[in-house]
């Protein structure tokens, strides 16, 4: 059986404490582009069709684990306790992988920016592979010494002489074998150094003296860049942006301001989009071809159709389905709302659980009140209907096609199609009363200063 075809596993080690990001949440849960780096290390393990995938955590994180389990199922849990290192952490999974006849590769949890196609070629030969890349300041890392296609050995760079330390092409950590080879390897692995710690890298040298085939393929260091603090997660942040603007534009998005424009991990935007300067997509964002996304907008886990319009200063939340022509503008919130095409909401509104049929009007300050403090209800707007300024819509409620709703009314009963539905009181005039309210208010008003005054 050739490494091509061999099954596949992932380790990924998500066991450390992160101490330097200084903050409450484990380092592996926070986001890159919205999603847990952990969830990027899975990703990739999931992109290299891994039929095991076993993610190693400590104690100290039940959130961690919590997460892993909620994904993938408590099998995939590996627990390292104490922690001895990255080597001890790897045999922690040993056990997870009873059975396992193929490749295994260790990753880590807190290199977000690592996708399935970096890692794939560590599987096209024998032995241990390493992924290498070429540093351009290779600093504290370890360097690898190559001769011809053979990685003869990892050299720490606090142990390594004036020459070694020259080299530029560096360790990233990840490293693939099989898993018979790997475990048994590990076994020999010993913690006789100043840290009192089992180090995976041992295995290369362990390897080589026994006769096993030692390789590295490289990556780009961008791509294995690993986070450790939170200067590293913003640079990571930075980076990730930086490729998905490149892709996007290359793919016929248009965007004036590029840097200013923020992915989730997930959006979707077709070819000949504009994107206007200073919007931010969360998670779950379908953009078709040919929709204009103005500034300073927000869109998430809604999708947006070709000719439609969004923004500026426009929000669109989870369920918002805006058809062809659909315009949303400034200051108006759209939540689990589909619009119909050519459906307007031009200004400052909240439409929220419901439904907009096409070619409807929905004036500047109208609100779907959906929500009664403990339950949810839906709003259905028929095909042209027209509603007023300044109307409360209390669901459950529909308004019909073509139906009318005068400005500032407050509707709680259905409207049929075509009626008109007035739902406020009647104006009522008393001439000259203006006048006589602002003498008496500023009576009341200069009373008030003189007693103040004595």
């Amino acid at each position: 059986m050739t490494s091509q075809t061999r099954a596949r596993a992932a380790i990924i080690l998500a066991a450390g404490q992160g101490t330097r990001m200084k903050s409450p949440l484990p380092k592996v849960l926070h986001p890159v582009a919205h999603r847990a780096m952990l969830d990027h290390a899975i990703d990739a393990a999931v992109g290299l069709s891994c039929e095991r995938i076993v993610v190693v955590v400590g104690t100290h994180s039940p959130e961690v684990r919590a997460h892993v389990v909620k994904r993938l199922g408590e099998a995939a849990i590996a627990v390292q306790d104490p922690p001895l290192g990255t080597g001890h952490a790897v045999r922690a999974a040993e056990q997870a992988l009873t059975g396992f006849d193929g490749d295994v590769v260790v990753t880590f949890g807190d290199v977000p920016l690592l996708k399935a196609a970096d890692i794939a070629p560590v599987f096209a030969g024998e032995g241990v592979t390493v992924i290498g890349f070429e540093a351009r300041d290779p600093g504290a890392y370890g360097r690898l010494i190559i001769d011809g296609d053979t990685l003869t050995a990892i050299t720490e760079a606090k142990e390594a002489s004036a020459e070694v330390l020259a080299v530029t092409a560096c360790n990233s950590g990840v490293m693939a074998a099989p898993a018979a080879l790997l475990f048994s390897l590990l076994a020999e692995v010993r913690n006789d150094n100043a840290k009192g710690e089992y180090y995976l890298t041992d295995v290369v040298e362990l390897a080589r003296r026994a006769g096993h085939p030692t390789r590295v393929v490289f990556a780009a260091e961008d791509s294995v860049m690993g986070v450790n603090s939170q200067a590293e997660l913003a640079q990571a942040e930075s980076l990730f942006q930086s490729v998905q603007r490149e892709t996007f534009l290359a793919a016929g998005v248009t965007m004036s301001a590029p840097d200013t424009v923020h992915f989730a991990w997930d959006t979707q935007v077709g070819g000949g989009t504009v994107i206007e300067p200073y919007v931010v997509f969360g998670p779950g964002a379908v953009i078709e071809g040919g929709a204009r996304i103005r500034s300073f907008s927000h869109v998430e886990g809604a999708h947006v159709a070709s000719g439609a319009e969004v923004g500026p200063y426009a929000r669109l939340r989870p369920g918002a389905d805006l058809a062809e022509g659909v315009k949303v503008g400034n200051f108006v919130e759209v939540k689990n709302v589909k619009m119909a095409a050519g459906a307007k909401a031009n200004h400052l509104a909240y439409l929220g659980d419901g439904s907009v049929g096409a070619a409807a009007n929905i004036g500047a300050g109208t609100i779907f009140c959906n929500y009664d403090g403990f339950n949810k209800a839906r709003t259905e707007i028929g095909a042209r209907a027209f509603i007023g300024s300044n109307s409360s819509l209390v669901a459950p409620v529909s308004v019909g096609a073509g139906a009318i709703v005068a400005s500032g009314s407050v509707i709680t009963e259905d409207v049929p199609e075509n009626a008109l539905a007035f739902g406020r009181t009647r104006q009522t005039l008393k001439p000259d009363a203006g006048a006589a309210f602002r003498e008496k208010a500023k009576a009341k008003k200069d009373a008030a200063k003189a007693a103040k005054q004595k």
